[in-house]
């Protein structure tokens, strides 16, 4: 059999990855030590510019207070707050967000960009890449904006907010896989996979593994990147088979075939347990950020003068990365042994071997995937097997 890569592929895989490495290393500094900047000796002056440009707009906004439209949407969010002050807040949020983003930009550019061009990987202009950032931006601050008006909101009215907020979004969380097709749609163009050969096996495919689908769609994602990909997404009525246009362009029909049979093993995998799972650790976490609150506004931290004061703000999100962070290993751990599992059903599935394992060898090629990552990179959350074991496991004729 041909090896993975050629001497030369693997040196240029090895350079590609390296920076990725080095990154994932010095990351968790970065993004820890801002936070703690955010809680100590920024919290103050960011907090007086949020109030000050609260108390700005609000002097020269006030005639939104009487608009037809806009006076129902304040008032509501008045009594949410249950007092003045959620415009400071809001503020204090996203300055805290965008601060973040504005110390990462330049080296978000570089791997998003530079780095991406250098190797080949990147479609992007400079114009659409800044546009699907800005995008990310918005989108950002919209889930910010909601967290810090709905929670603290919440929490300052109701004395179980956690349970209040966390049920019923809990519950949300068990049927939101079947608006998957949709968000993608947000970033990139999709339209149904033309009637012809591979629809018609694809078809042939999914009846076989008794999977019902209603639709197959090609994601046009040539405008941002080179790699291919193919995934299913919703759930029930909604379920598509989605397959980008680098993939149709770069892969045969049997490959292709073999990417959505390893596609379809995850589909097979029984969701629930983990749905439940992350339903109920929602709420626990949502506990969790009620005890840290009520500890901050006791022991008076960043200047707290009350329980669910802005300020604490930044506390979230240190407490969502050292939780993911430390169950990084074990989830990952899991995660690539259901990727095992779903190639073991391709392959009973395909009863093709050979053109799997082929499939493996172009996508490692054309994605550049380094065949043995460092082994600390696999422990801390590589959430597929290295390429080079994925391989190595086909047994081929």
């Amino acid at each position: 059999m041909d090896p993975i890569f050629t001497p030369e592929q693997l040196a240029e895989i090895k350079a590609y990855s390296l920076p990725y490495y080095i990154r994932a290393a010095v990351n968790p500094f970065v993004y820890v030590g801002f936070l703690a900047l955010t809680l100590g000796p920024l919290n103050k002056p960011f907090y007086r510019f949020a109030q000050a440009a609260a108390g700005w707009l609000d002097a020269r906004l006030a005639f939104l207070r009487n608009a037809p439209g806009s006076r129902v949407f304040l008032r509501a969010l008045d009594m949410l707050w249950g007092e003045k002050g959620w415009g400071a807040a809001l503020l204090f949020s996203l300055c805290v967000d965008l601060s973040l983003k504005l110390v990462t930009a330049p080296i978000d550019f570089y791997f998003g960009y530079i780095l991406e061009h250098r190797y080949g990987m990147s479609t992007y202009t400079p114009l659409s890449y800044a546009r699907d950032e800005l995008k990310q931006v918005l989108a950002a601050m919209v889930i910010v904006s909601a967290l810090v008006l709905g929670l603290y909101g919440l929490a300052r009215r109701l004395k179980r907010w956690w349970l209040v907020l966390g049920v019923p979004v809990a519950l949300l969380m068990l049927v939101a896989s079947a608006l998957d097709p949709y968000r993608s749609r947000a970033f990139f163009d999709q339209t149904p996979l033309e009637a012809g050969p591979l629809r018609t096996h694809l078809t042939e495919l999914m009846a076989r593994a008794n999977i019902p689908f209603s639709d197959v769609l090609v994601e046009k994602t040539s405008v941002a990147s080179n790699r291919v990909q193919a995934y299913f997404a919703g759930q029930g009525p909604t379920r598509t088979i989605v397959l980008n246009d680098v993939l149709l362009r770069e892969f045969t029909e049997g490959e292709i075939l073999a990417a959505v049979a390893h596609e379809a093993g995850h589909v097979n995998e029984s969701q629930w347990p983990n749905r439940i799972a992350s339903s109920l650790a929602l709420v626990a976490f949502l506990f969790a950020i009620d005890r840290l609150l009520r500890l901050s506004a006791a022991r008076g931290w960043f200047g707290t003068t009350r329980f669910a004061d802005p300020r604490t703000l930044p506390l979230i999100p240190l407490l969502l990365y050292v939780v993911m962070t430390v169950s990084a290993p074990v989830s990952a751990a899991f995660s690539r042994e259901r990727e095992r599992e779903a190639d073991r059903y391709a392959l009973r599935l395909t009863q093709d071997p050979s053109t799997f394992r082929q499939m493996l060898v172009k996508a490692a090629r054309l994605n550049k995937m380094d065949p043995e990552p460092p082994r600390w990179v696999v422990i801390k959350g590589l959430t597929h097997p290295p390429i080079g074991e994925r391989i190595a496991e086909i047994s081929v004729p």
